[in-house]
């Protein structure tokens, strides 16, 4: 899919939206997972710093990294993130050496007022498999699940299943898991718990939290590094 202009005007972003979450497939099309990319997104000032984590899967090493630096053009508007943040996350995914086989994004999927949050956009651009994994709800009504690890409950707006309340550790808060593209919600449940270990979120989203952040991978990451 060609990537759209960016410079948008606010209506005309939500006016996106709506047509581009219609091609959102909800569908597993996963095959054998080998690489997992967390994907996550610092802003200082109007700068935007992305970065995406690369985990070889199931064992969870980091094997690769990414950032890249870009002035923020799009405002602050809550439901239109990705219009802001979306252009410096594909920059740091193209620096990439290989794609992964899945990203999970430290944002909204389909648990978005339009059903089109960060992890659906980018995954539909890029065509690839993604999930939302929100530390904080969006939107949705849910009973708080279990408290052991594992334990979910369904995140329910107008009727609609738009996600999990997901508990990654016994005990700590839940997170908030949803569909981005080409993966059902069971299969994007799973893979949010496997990448799960000592912490409440998922290891590639949580470094890729801490190097947006500016903090150093471990030194076996190769880095590519674009400000």
């Amino acid at each position: 899919m060609s990537i759209h202009r960016w410079d948008l005007s606010p209506a005309e972003a939500i006016a996106l939206q709506q047509q581009l979450a219609a091609q959102v497939s909800q569908n597993n099309q996963l095959k054998q997972v080998e690489t997992i990319a967390g994907v996550d997104m610092s802003v200082r000032g109007q700068a935007g710093r992305a970065a995406v984590a690369v985990f070889s899967f199931p064992d969870l090493v980091m094997i690769d990294h990414a950032v890249a630096t870009r002035t923020l053009s799009f405002p602050y508007l809550p439901g239109l993130f990705s219009f802001r943040e979306g252009p410096v996350v594909l920059a740091a995914l193209e620096r990439l050496a290989d794609p992964p086989d899945l990203l999970i994004f430290d944002g909204q999927g389909l648990a978005h007022p339009r059903r089109f949050g960060l992890a659906c956009h980018i995954g539909l651009l890029t065509g690839l498999p993604s999930i939302g994994c929100a530390k904080s709800r969006l939107i949705g009504q849910y009973q708080e699940p279990g408290p052991e690890r594992g334990s979910y409950s369904p995140l329910i707006e107008d009727g609609q299943t738009i996600g999990a309340v997901v508990r990654t550790r016994s005990r700590v808060k839940p997170v908030f898991v949803s569909i981005g593209h080409r993966v059902d919600l069971p299969t994007s449940i799973h893979y949010v718990l496997a990448c799960c270990g000592r912490y409440r979120l998922p290891e590639p989203i949580r470094w890729a939290d801490r190097i947006a952040g500016g903090g150093q991978p471990p030194a076996q990451a190769k880095l590519r590094n674009e400000n």
